[in-house]
């Protein structure tokens, strides 16, 4: 099973003991994301550690195992479907077009997201909850 993991799912691994985070590290599937995600998530690094009380050290420690099963892919490896992908939901939210571009590039199974309906105006890949990825286990 391939998924495209959402910026939003890391997101709740970082913060707590979840489930998300329990299928990340101990992988169900084959994950991907595009590259920016890790950037994105760091850009975040200071808040997260206010939220968790974690130290520096421990945040890049969990930063590691958290993203460590994931496969970032190079937006040169899902370009060619940006614009397809921005047809499809660019109104809604523009930061999610290269996952919805990266999910048709892989010819994924879903994205895995808690912000379904961000991608709702599309038919053409499959979106999970995670107790969607946890069902369908």
């Amino acid at each position: 099973m391939i998924l495209v993991v959402d910026t939003n799912i890391v997101f709740a691994a970082l913060l707590k003991k979840s489930t998300s985070r329990k299928l990340l590290l101990e992988p169900v599937a084959n994950y991907y994301a595009p590259e920016h995600l890790k950037k994105e998530i760091l850009s975040y690094k200071e808040e997260l550690r206010e939220r968790t009380g974690l130290s520096k050290e421990e945040f890049e420690l969990l930063f590691a195992l958290v993203t460590e099963n994931i496969v970032f892919v190079k937006k040169e490896k899902y370009e060619m479907n940006m614009t397809l992908a921005e047809n499809l939901i660019g109104k809604i939210d523009g930061g999610d077009i290269p996952f919805l571009a990266l999910a048709l590039t892989l010819d994924t199974h879903a994205i895995w997201t808690e912000n379904i309906r961000h991608f709702e105006k599309q038919s053409l890949v499959k979106v999970w909850r995670t107790k969607d990825v946890l069902n369908f286990l």
